[in-house]
């Protein structure tokens, strides 16, 4: 979430100088215009998670100590209510399912919303700060055993 890694740059910051909006792009690597972020960083002050100061050393700082943020809070300020499903919505849906009385799944969908409610709820801002700097995270990707034999045999084809 690119979104996000604005917040973590942030409190990574906490208790500094106010971040430009240059300068969390850079240091976060994301490659998006200014004029995405001047837009994610307005929603942000709606929801209270930063504060900006104008001028020139201005810039945007967390509106409180990244321990007292949660990923949940944050993500509902981003994304809205926590849905898997419409069926499955956090609070009152505001599109009704025609098929809600007699779905097979609903219970499937509501255990899922409790499950990202409950993991989003149970990490701070701090913690991701803390996860993400202890140790770097590499995801590897596996290439399925068929593709990897067929592209044995076509190496051994070609080889004399």
């Amino acid at each position: 979430m690119l979104r996000v890694s604005t917040l973590v740059d942030l409190a990574r910051h906490y208790g500094g100088r106010p971040r430009s909006l240059a300068e969390i792009s850079q240091a976060e690597g994301l490659e998006m215009k200014v004029q995405y972020l001047e837009q994610l960083v307005k929603c942000l002050r709606e929801h209270n998670l930063v504060e900006s100061t104008r001028g020139a050393h201005g810039g945007y700082r967390l509106a409180r100590a990244p321990e007292h943020m949660r990923m949940g809070e944050i993500v509902r300020a981003l994304e809205g209510r926590i849905a898997p499903m419409i069926c499955a919505t956090e609070g009152e849906m505001e599109v009704e399912c025609d098929r809600l009385d007699g779905c097979s799944t609903k219970y499937l969908w509501m255990r899922v919303r409790d499950a990202i409610t409950t993991a989003l709820d149970s990490v701070t801002l701090a913690d991701l700060v803390r996860e993400t700097s202890a140790s770097p995270i590499h995801f590897v990707t596996v290439t399925p055993r068929i593709e990897r034999i067929e592209r044995i045999e076509r190496v051994e084809r070609r080889t004399p």
